[in-house]
């Protein structure tokens, strides 16, 4: 004997959707339930959705206030206009809009930008072409903590522009747009050392009787470097007891060590003696 079966008089429809699938012996579509087969009908919607399952959609709409990913420190949470949350791009990112950040925006990598402008107040404004602003005034302090190459002009406070920072040791140009170097300010002074050591020299020296006319000096006269008027009896002032003795009534000759000192006694008026003090004030080496 079969199996009574009791088939209803208004069946049970069941319908397909957006993303689920009926199937009932091989077949899919939509299938009416009275009671008259005992066929199974799956319901499938195309993808696992276990919560170990990787579940894709090709595009969300979400109509309530916000969507929430993750948990605890890690959680990320979208709403309607904003992204609460860290957000790590592994790949690049195309924003075609203003972006703006509440907080702090850190860099890893490089920062490549035909305009790059810090602070609201264009504190720091570094275009690829024009002019570079740092600071609002004079008083707020730059920093550069490695080398910096500046391949046009420098203009301080207003002034005269400076082109260049100069270590030519000779200073042949004669710049006045150059700041030198303290080497070539010190290699310049010591190429002058010889010039102005000569000019500095001023001893005195008592000389000895020799005769009548004549007073020896133990001293050498300086050597004039280079280029300048040699050493003569205009370098010097001589003093008889206090009396300056005048240069045309004089003569001087470096004869090895001494120097000796020759007087016009016929022009003076008067003659050397033993008891007589003779000074000696001007160019001596030493």
């Amino acid at each position: 004997m079969s199996d009574i079966l009791f088939k209803t008089r208004s069946p049970l429809l069941v319908k397909q959707g957006t993303g689920v699938t009926l199937t009932k012996n091989g077949q899919t579509g939509n299938f009416k339930i009275d009671g008259s087969d005992t066929s199974t009908i799956q319901v499938s919607i195309g993808q696992a959705v276990q919560t170990s399952s990787n579940v894709q959609f090709n595009d969300v709409t979400l109509s309530s206030d916000s969507l929430t990913v993750g948990t605890g420190s890690d959680v990320l949470v979208f709403s309607d206009g904003k992204i609460v949350g860290d957000v790590h791009f592994q790949q690049e990112v195309l924003n075609t809009q203003n972006l703006f950040t509440i907080g702090n925006l850190i860099y890893k990598g490089n920062v490549t930008s035909s305009n790059l402008v810090i602070d609201g107040g264009n504190v720091t404004s570094s275009v690829q072409t024009g002019s570079t602003k740092w600071g609002e005034d004079l008083s707020q302090k730059q920093f550069f903590t490695g080398s910096l190459d500046v391949t046009g002009s420098v203009k301080l406070n207003g002034s005269s522009v400076m082109r260049e920072i100069s270590n030519d040791v000779n200073a042949t140009d004669q710049s006045r747009t150059a700041f030198v170097t303290e080497y070539a300010t010190y290699e310049f002074l010591s190429g002058n050392q010889p010039e102005r050591d000569y000019l500095r020299k001023s001893f005195v020296h008592t000389g000895s009787f020799v005769n009548s006319t004549t007073a020896r000096f133990t001293a050498l006269t300086a050597s004039a470097p280079t280029g300048m008027t040699g050493t003569t009896e205009n370098d010097f002032m001589f003093f008889i007891n206090g009396m300056l003795i005048e240069n045309d009534a004089l003569t001087i000759q470096q004869s090895s060590t001494n120097l000796n000192l020759t007087l016009d006694t016929n022009s003076l008026g008067y003659t050397l003696s033993s008891q007589d003090e003779v000074i000696g004030f001007g160019k001596f080496n030493s």
